[in-house]
């Protein structure tokens, strides 16, 4: 009886003194690996943001704070983020304004970029997403759809049609996806409707950052804050 009680806290023991090495190893690998990851996400919204504001050379981070945008400071508050893009003249470019929802299999985050008056889109990408392979990742593998939202009027709103659209603010949907092509337009509607009344009115002035032009730690793309009220 005894021995096999021994047997038996010998294992325990065992077992435990494995599960203390194998979590000190994954702690130590984040550690190892972490400056890494965020410098990838870093350039990869650099890269973004340029690609949705064409012309800008030089990017800053404006934070709502829950009354106006104000220059960021440190990290932190990037579900109330957007970006300034300006080029090389000094002249702004225009908004790159993170923005996520609800797609078909899961959340899809995206990039889109405003012009300085917040009357057109410059451009859009997708950040993340895991729409049906073949189906709705045409909302990033199909150029002729992300071409659709580059010089588009998104004032009222803009309208998913089925076909060719003639109006300026009309997107055609992609066939064999309309609900992945839905889900794109709708995050984008919202997210308009909470960012572009807190964007500067043409002649105001706009925020200007000290810091890095892509903060550490930054992430790609984040959820639309959940109205005027809301604090980073």
């Amino acid at each position: 009886m005894s021995g096999g009680r021994g047997e038996a806290l010998r294992l325990v023991a065992t077992l435990a003194v494995a599960g203390l090495v194998s979590g000190v190893a994954i702690v130590s690998a984040y550690r190892l690996t972490r400056p890494r990851i965020e410098a990838n996400e870093a350039a990869a919204l650099q890269r973004a943001v340029f690609q949705v504001l064409p012309g800008a050379v030089k990017m800053e981070r404006l934070v709502w704070n829950g009354k106006t945008l104000v220059a960021a400071t440190g990290n932190g508050g990037f579900e109330s983020s957007i970006f300034t893009g300006w080029g090389a003249d000094g002249a702004l470019v225009g908004y790159a304004i993170p923005a996520a929802g609800a797609g078909f299999q899961d959340t899809i985050k995206l990039l889109y970029g405003l012009d300085p008056a917040g009357e057109r889109m410059l451009g859009m990408t997708v950040l993340e997403s895991r729409e049906t392979p073949g189906l709705g990742d045409r909302i990033y593998k199909d150029a002729q759809f992300v071409a659709e939202f580059r010089d588009l009027v998104v004032t009222p709103v803009i309208e998913l049609v089925k076909g060719h659209g003639d109006k300026p603010n009309d997107v055609d949907a992609i066939t064999g996806s309309t609900i992945s092509s839905r889900a794109v337009v709708k995050i984008l509607n919202d997210a308009c409707a909470v960012w572009r009344p807190r964007l500067p009115k043409p002649g105001e002035r706009v925020p200007r950052s000290a810091g890095p032009e892509v903060p550490r730690g930054v992430e790609r793309g984040g959820p639309v804050p959940g109205g005027e009220g809301s604090a980073p």
